[in-house]
Formats: structure tokens, sequence, C-alpha cells
């Protein structure tokens, strides 16, 4: 069984978590650079065994696509056409980045370090990854393992 990979997608910069081999947890594993997403995605997926990869949806209060869709749309197929046969998953990630800063609060990080946008989004990575983990979806997807 392959990892799940999960990206919340920014205009700069995109927020990356994986699950362990076992698909039980998810965890951070790096912000990187919108423009280096498809390089960085394809060397992961070239040193770890990836069968599908968790892309977040920006969707509106009233389930709707949000203005940022026109932003992701053409990135993820840019991904797409390069990852070749990884299934891309998109999931709703309404309020991960709130969820993302209410965990750095609990978890009692300094209001300095909680400027730091690219901690924001590993972290919302990671609970769209848990989320996915937890969700319906998750349960009723058939996600091959290599």
């Amino acid at each position: 069984m392959g990892r799940l990979l999960s990206i919340d997608f920014g205009r700069r910069r995109c927020g990356i978590a994986a699950t362990d081999p076992l698909r039980i947890v998810a965890n951070g594993v790096a912000t990187v650079a919108t423009a280096s997403l498809t390089d960085f995605v394809k060397q992961y997926i070239s040193a770890e065994c990836v069968d599908a990869i968790v892309v977040g949806y920006p969707r509106d209060l009233h389930g709707q696509p949000s203005e940022s869709v026109k932003y992701l749309t053409p990135a993820i197929d840019r991904l797409k056409k390069a990852i070749g046969p990884v299934t891309v998953i998109f999931f709703d990630e309404r309020f991960t980045s709130v969820l993302a800063h209410k965990a750095m609060i609990d978890g009692g990080m300094k209001k300095m370090d909680r400027r730091d946008k690219a901690i924001v989004d590993e972290i919302s990575a990671t609970i769209l990854l848990n989320d996915f983990l937890q969700s319906r979806l998750y349960n009723e997807t058939n996600i091959p393992s290599k």
C-alpha cells in the first residue's frame, strides 16, 4: 500500500502533507513555491510509493467553487500530465486554514511563528489529508495500491 499525498494549493506556495505507508495518519512534508510544485511532486513520487494525491478544492460558504479555482485548475492539469497514472482526487478544503491557525494556538505556538504562512499551508495540507482519511469519500474511493 502506498502513501497518499495532499496539496493545499495557493497562488504563491503550496502546503504538502503525506500519510504513512499504512495510511493511518498524515504529517506535514513541506511548503513549496507553486512554481516548483510539479518538480517537487515528481521528485517525491520517485522517492516514495504514492497511490493518490488529494488536492484541496476551494469552495465558498455556499459550496460553490471559489475564485481560486481558476488558478488551481491549470496548475493541477499540468501536474496530472507530469505524474502520469497517479490518481488525483479533489476534496473540499473549506476552513482548513482556520483550523490550522487554531491548531497552532492550541499547540502553544508563539504569535510571531504563527505569522509564517508556510507553516499554515503545511498544517492546512495535513488537516486536509486527515479529514480525507476520516471521510466517507476515502472509504468509498477505490484507490489502487502499487
